[in-house]
């Protein structure tokens, strides 16, 4: 399958994320909401400029006022036929007057409001300097919560992209992986991902041999041998929702130690999915995945939180780390990847997207977990 498709939300959808924004906005004590451009404007009402640039594009939402999108005068043509949500006012600016002060009628001008974390520091500090009483906090901190709970309509957009990740890692588990570069693996795994309908690919992790050992490794000209063990990792966004994926394959037999460390990390895998079920705190899938791991004597080389949130961006919120006693709750999605890393040997990562049910947790990949030779 080639090519991408727009996310099919209707008015509707769009109406009830913005009420339910300044739902949580009141609830979480602010005087509104400011959201700039990126994956909460997208979310919001499905305007996504095409050029993001120092002209200020703010959407403000305030409890007892319509929204309006702040907008400079030469995009509001293209705003208007973009934006997806209804009663949705457009508030122009032209160059060379000041944006703050076309904005700031809208604001509480004492008020403690949520702005997006990808907000320019340049707009924040204008909007200061011309409402000096107002005070501002991110969105991630403020409202962690607002885009974790997908509806039936992101599920089925989740679904798809972990469909096609899996499409894409049951097609290069048949490539050549022996003496060929770490990037030219990596240029497979973006091209198969394009071709099963990723617009975007945002990441294509192949760290071979002792690269395995650096979870974020950067793809570089290291030619894969036989013997190694090599964790892949990619993902990226397909009709507007991510894909996040990591299987750890293997050039030739393994050793007897790298099976066993592929067994751990196979079982801490399914010890956190099994975890999941609502009203659990997100920290108890962490500490169930990384108890197995901390029993086998490897606590050490777990270097990172067991998972993330994942939707209209391959990284967000909720966190599954110990210390977020955040719930669970029916259709978060977000990923369980434990991993164990051996400094200047290997590493194994397995890694699924997770969606959270009425009485558990359900895949959004279904790849094979157990070890995978390939040549």
């Amino acid at each position: 399958m080639t090519g991408s498709m727009r996310a099919p939300f209707t008015a509707d959808d769009y109406r009830a994320r913005l009420e339910r924004a300044v739902r949580a906005a009141a609830d979480a004590g602010l005087a509104g909401l400011l959201v700039a451009p990126g994956p909460d404007l997208v979310w919001l009402t499905g305007y996504a400029p095409t050029a993001t640039t120092e002209r200020l594009t703010l959407l403000v939402l305030a409890p007892g006022q319509d929204p309006v999108l702040v907008v400079p005068t030469l995009e509001a043509p293209d705003a208007a036929k973009a934006i997806g949500a209804p009663a949705l006012t457009l508030r122009d600016w032209t160059d060379g007057k000041d944006p703050y002060a076309a904005t700031a009628p809208l604001l509480d001008g004492d008020g403690r409001f949520g702005i997006s974390d990808n907000a320019w520091a340049m707009h924040l500090l204008g909007l200061q300097k011309t409402l000096p009483g107002t005070s501002y906090a991110s969105l991630t901190e403020a409202l962690p919560m607002l885009r974790a709970v997908k509806d039936a309509a992101e599920l089925e957009l989740l679904a798809a992209a972990g469909a096609a990740a899996d499409a894409t890692f049951e097609e290069i588990r048949n490539v050549a992986f022996a003496g060929r570069g770490e990037s030219e693996i990596a240029a497979d795994l973006s091209r198969l991902l394009r071709e099963h309908g990723h617009e975007q690919v945002d990441f294509t992790i192949v760290a071979s041999g002792p690269n395995g050992a650096d979870p974020h490794h950067e793809v570089g000209d290291r030619v894969v041998e036989r013997g190694d063990m090599v964790v892949l990792d990619f993902g990226g966004l397909r009709a507007g929702y991510g894909s996040d994926t990591s299987r750890t394959v293997h050039v030739g037999e393994p050793t007897d130690e790298e099976r066993r460390v592929h067994d751990l990390v196979r079982e801490a895998q399914e010890a956190g999915f099994c975890a999941v079920r609502p009203g659990v705190a997100c920290q108890e899938v962490d500490r169930a995945a990384r108890a197995v791991i901390v029993e086998a004597g490897y606590g050490e080389f777990f270097i990172h939180r067991t998972g993330h949130g994942i939707g209209v961006t391959t990284h967000e919120p909720p966190y599954l780390i110990e210390g977020e006693e955040q719930p669970l709750v029916p259709g978060m999605c977000f990923s369980v990847e434990p991993g164990v890393y051996l400094p200047g040997r290997f590493g194994v990562r397995i890694e699924d997207i997770v969606t959270v049910t009425e009485d558990g947790g359900r895949r959004l990949n279904a790849t094979s977990r157990e070890m995978v030779i390939v040549e």
